[in-house]
């Protein structure tokens, strides 16, 4: 999202100072050029978009002095996009790096410098295990699913509470699950609402190819068919909510909503950036089964696992996706009155993740090798 954000500021002609880490195979810079260039941005002008090679986690992001006290000058408002999105209680130490400390280092350049408005990027799911509504306000509360949630939570509160004592205005961006541009599919990470997917994908090839090329014999421990026709028939029961759904945002509409909030609220706030119309999780077993040509895939009440447990391709199937439960069948309920108030004024409207979309994004994450295969990436 950070990477969208500084690529339409670029479009639109702003001065950028843009903090970008080097990895073992580029530098910061050639990481952003190869981004921009993916976005279809070509050569910005350098007096304008300056990449500052730098570790957020470090103190200074770990400049020279002379490089820090120059941002220190010139910045006006910070975007503040970089996250940790593990949701590991092994990985804690590595989230709180960068959505603690990190962000305390960008709070520390807002409070030291010029900047008079600090923008937060956050999650809507920093309301933790909260069910039914939750407000565009601070959030009060020791109750979640995931370290990811915990330390956005803590952020959102120490970003307020410096704005407050400093005189800096700010704003904190609420989206929920973000995924692949709707008109083009494209995605530059496919994680969070393409994991499910790819996960079913994973089965299906891997006893397809048993049952073509080994007898199948793990397929049928497994309870797998094959119709003749070659649909793969995986008995798989996803636990359904009732009253709950999965909320998605496409990429697309995350950067529209988030340059007009920047555009028409000076005076800062808390905006949710989520769609009005959480999908069903029938509805995407039914797009992966039209898609995909599996079957077998199906939501059932909680109530239908005490009847009949789990079968062993079940339990295998939810250790892989454990982590994402809680969004698969989730019943919070994310008011966003404050964000719509604005959005409706510029007839911005969350599309709906329908079918024709659905297949435009996963035919793309399967193009891109789920990310292995992007032209940005490293050969």
């Amino acid at each position: 999202m950070g990477s969208h954000i500084a690529a339409e500021m670029i479009r639109r002609g702003f001065s950028l100072w843009v903090l970008c880490r080097p990895n073992k195979h580029l530098t910061g810079r050639e990481r952003f050029a190869r981004i921009l260039d993916w976005l279809g941005v070509k050569n910005p002008d350098p007096s304008k978009v300056r990449v500052v090679e730098g570790d957020l986690g470090q103190p200074l992001f770990g400049l020279e002095k002379r490089r820090y006290d120059e941002i220190l000058d010139q910045v006006d408002e910070i975007i503040h996009c970089a996250s940790n999105t593990s949701f590991s209680e092994r990985k804690r130490a590595e989230v709180e790096a960068v959505n603690i400390t990190g962000l305390q280092n960008a709070l520390h350049l807002a409070a030291q410098g010029r900047c008079y408005f600090f923008h937060h990027l956050s999650t809507a799911y920093a309301a933790g295990r909260k069910m039914g509504v939750c407000r565009e306000e601070r959030i009060e509360t020791e109750d979640f699913h995931n370290v990811y949630e915990e330390t956005k939570c803590r952020g959102e509160g120490m970003a307020a509470d410096l704005c407050a004592r400093e005189g800096i205005r700010l704003s904190i961006y609420r989206p929920s699950i973000v995924y692949g541009n709707s008109r083009t599919g494209a995605a530059l990470t496919f994680r969070a609402f393409y994991y499910p997917v790819r996960t079913v994908l994973f089965f299906k090839n891997l006893y397809q190819t048993d049952i073509l090329e080994n007898g199948g014999q793990r397929a049928k421990e497994m309870g797998v068919k094959m119709d003749p026709d070659g649909r793969i028939y995986l008995p798989i029961r996803l636990e359904r909510n009732e009253n709950g759904g999965i909320n998605l945002v496409p990429v697309d509409f995350f950067l529209q909503a988030f340059m007009a909030l920047w555009e028409d609220c000076p005076a800062g706030g808390i905006f949710h950036l989520v769609n009005a119309r959480p999908k069903k999780i029938d509805e995407l077993i039914d797009y992966t089964r039209r898609l995909f040509r599996v079957e077998g895939v199906r939501a059932v009440p909680s109530g239908d696992f005490q009847e009949v447990p789990r079968n062993p391709l079940e339990i295998l199937f939810d250790t892989y996706l454990d982590a994402y439960q809680p969004y698969m069948r989730d019943g919070r309920v994310f008011d966003s009155r404050r964000a719509d108030s604005v959005l409706q004024r510029r007839n911005l409207l969350c599309p709906d993740l329908d079918f024709e979309v659905f297949s435009r994004c996963m035919n793309y994450a399967v193009a891109a090798g789920w990310g292995g295969r992007i032209g940005m990436r490293n050969k």
